[in-house]
């Protein structure tokens, strides 16, 4: 039987100075591949908004959708720690996040839940810890919260600094198993992670976080364009994605595709008597 990677493994990992890889997965073949990979975490993000259902931000997507999802990369996943995104304002009260989070977790059949946010939703987090739900924190900058935030490195001042480290202290006592750094000043990632027992797992935050996060379409370059500055693409998979698909489209234009290899045979005896039934038509 296989065993998955859980809670603790992943604080074990901390322990003993092991660095964690994670990445976002949204389907059933990234999940493949990540599985394949021995990626220990992976996580079901709403960033789905964006990169797989096309909207320009993620607060579109509903709990249903990553429910959706999580199914499919549960199908996929045997081995890695699913946590999956409480999508915007699914946890706006502790009812709320109950019932979103017993959602994802019975019907998506994740293990475990991501939610932004510091001190003010410490209780939402110690509420779902107390029911049997792990939860992961997230910092810094946090996506669903882009408009009022926007999109840069945050906690730069020393305000700012204390506020983001209180704020994983209380993530931390809260009973969250782990926090997301993003986009936060790699020396403030480094003293934060130095100060929690809880792993930290960074985006756009330096190696000093104890594991790294990179959404799978930056990390492949599926996407055309500039990637963000936190992104690193290991491989180009979008340009060769998109050779393959115009090689295709000209070959079946130009009568090339398909060929004998791909096509199978009639007996004779068959194809003679329907064209006799033809002829006979006539």
């Amino acid at each position: 039987m296989v065993r998955r990677v859980t809670v603790s493994d992943v604080l074990k990992m901390k322990a003993e100075g092991r660095r964690i890889p994670m990445v976002t997965v949204y389907d059933y073949p990234s999940a493949l591949i990540a599985e394949r990979a021995g990626v220990p975490v992976v996580l079901v993000g709403d960033s789905l908004g964006m990169v797989v259902h096309g909207h320009n931000t993620t607060l579109p997507i509903r709990a249903d959708d990553m429910i959706f999802h999580a199914q499919m990369v549960m199908r996929g996943s045997q081995n890695a720690l699913v946590v999956v995104d409480l999508p915007f304002l699914s946890y706006a009260t502790e009812q709320d996040a109950v019932t979103t989070a017993r959602r994802i977790m019975q019907e998506g059949g994740g293990q475990a839940v991501k939610l932004e946010g510091g001190a003010e939703i410490a209780p939402i987090v110690r509420r779902l810890t107390e029911m049997g739900v792990p939860v992961m924190g997230h910092l810094g900058l946090t996506p669903q919260s882009q408009h009022q935030l926007g999109l840069r490195v945050q906690a730069k001042e020393v305000r700012s600094a204390r506020k983001l480290l209180a704020d994983a202290r209380a993530l931390e006592e809260a009973g969250a198993f782990g926090v997301v750094l993003e986009l936060v000043p790699a020396e403030l990632a480094e003293l934060v992670s130095s100060e929690l027992t809880i792993p930290t797992i960074g985006i756009g935050a330096g190696v000093g976080c104890d594991g790294q996060v990179q959404v799978w379409h930056d990390l492949l370059g599926i996407f055309d364009g500039k990637s963000p500055r936190h992104a690193h693409r290991f491989a180009e998979i979008g340009p060769q994605m998109e050779e393959a698909v115009r090689h295709y489209a000209e070959q079946v234009k130009e009568g090339s595709f398909p060929t004998a290899a791909q096509s199978s045979k009639m007996n004779p005896e068959v194809l003679a008597e329907l064209k006799k039934d033809i002829s006979s038509s006539k």
